[in-house]
């Protein structure tokens, strides 16, 4: 059994938890699931924005975390004795967690993390609800989505009384495919790139923490057949970005695309650059490398488990000289190479293959829980 606010497809927490289902039931497991539904969190309204918003997700989050753990307690305790729990967000209960990121190393990697606890409530109320998770015998694993975070997470808190493994998120390897030449040509041409042109692509919203804005200051150091793709951001994000003076000076080289899907981009793309303080993971990293797009990124979440320097990319500093250093180091290894190289990477993470990992850790679970 899964607990998740929610479960389906798209990105986030609740597509993660969506991938595990399908392949556990196709591997021929019995599979439930317990969301903010079951948790009777239904009243609480979706689809605000702004001060709405923000207030709905903190009601959400607590009580997910507090009637939400009773209920799903209640709801474990009529299951039969060989079921396994897996808990994937707020609640305090499940045989093992899968931790989706460490609030302390985000506020960290941001500067100034205390005073940006107190005075968020809600950061608060999980830091607490977390340190009760993980300093006690409430679950019998945690999984950690890479090493650093296996790490980060022990840095935080201390001692972690559960046992940790590393599993990683899969990649859907069919979705994000390295493209044919026709779907490469056609992809640049909708953005209006020349042959000559080198396009460095941004996939992400919350342009700050991301590390956008150094990206930008590193392809202003580039020469000018060095364009920039942006995808993601909301309008009042993409709004103010249009007003920057720097996005300003990159006129025409400065494609803001939107929230779309990012395929097309990475086909598209000759480099991905992620400069995030922090991730929990880094899909987007992962989904490059499928691509065929190889990727620069800071060493974090999983990009230091996957980026093979020299071979499929590099990892860097926020810092946009070296960046930009980084971006024509990548231009002289041989492109077809390098291609190659990015997808090999990654071979091992489809979902069907991450889902057996996970099968192995809980069967093994299940049998030392049996007399």
């Amino acid at each position: 059994m899964q607990i998740a606010p929610h479960v389906g497809p798209g990105s986030g927490v609740g597509a993660v938890a969506f991938h595990l289902e399908q392949e556990w039931k196709a591997a021929g497991h019995e599979v439930s699931s317990f969301t903010l539904s079951e948790a009777r969190g239904g009243w609480i309204p979706t689809g605000l924005t702004g001060i709405a918003e923000k207030t709905a997700l903190a009601a959400r989050v607590v009580w997910f975390s507090t009637v939400g753990t009773v209920l799903a307690r209640r709801y474990l305790a009529g299951l039969p004795p060989e079921t396994v729990s897996v808990c994937h967000n707020d609640v305090l209960t499940g045989d093992v967690y899968v931790n989706h990121g460490n609030l302390i190393a985000a506020m960290e990697a941001r500067g100034r993390p205390w005073l940006r606890l107190l005075r968020n409530p809600l950061h608060l109320f999980t830091t607490l609800r977390d340190a009760i998770r993980y300093r006690s015998t409430i679950h019998r694993s945690v999984v950690n989505l890479s090493t650093i975070e296996d790490e980060l997470l022990r840095k935080t808190f201390g001692q972690v009384v559960p046992t940790t493994w590393v599993i990683p998120n899969g990649v859907d390897l069919e979705v994000y495919r390295p493209p044919t030449e026709a779907e490469r040509r056609e992809a640049r041409r909708a953005l209006g790139l020349g042959e000559r042109d080198r396009a460095v692509l941004f996939v992400g919203h919350e342009f700050g923490r991301k590390g956008l804005f150094p990206l930008i200051d590193a392809v202003l150091l580039l020469p000018e057949h060095h364009h920039l793709v942006v995808v993601g951001g909301d309008e009042t994000e993409l709004t103010r970005l249009r007003r920057d003076e720097r996005v300003r000076d990159l006129a025409h080289r400065c494609h803001l695309v939107g929230a779309t899907d990012p395929a097309p981009f990475y086909w598209a793309s000759d480099v991905l650059v992620q400069a995030s303080a922090y991730e929990s993971y880094g899909l987007v990293v992962t989904e490059s490398l499928a691509s065929g797009l190889p990727v620069i990124s800071t060493p974090v979440g999983c990009a230091s488990d996957v980026i093979d320097p020299g071979r499929n990319g590099y990892l860097t500093t926020p810092s946009p000289a070296e960046i930009a250093a980084r971006i024509q180091d990548v231009e002289t290894l041989p492109a077809r190479r390098v291609r190659q190289a990015a997808r090999e990477s990654v071979r091992t993470l489809s979902w069907t293959e991450v889902s057996r990992v996970y099968l192995s850790r809980l069967e093994a679970l299940a049998l030392r829980s049996q007399p």
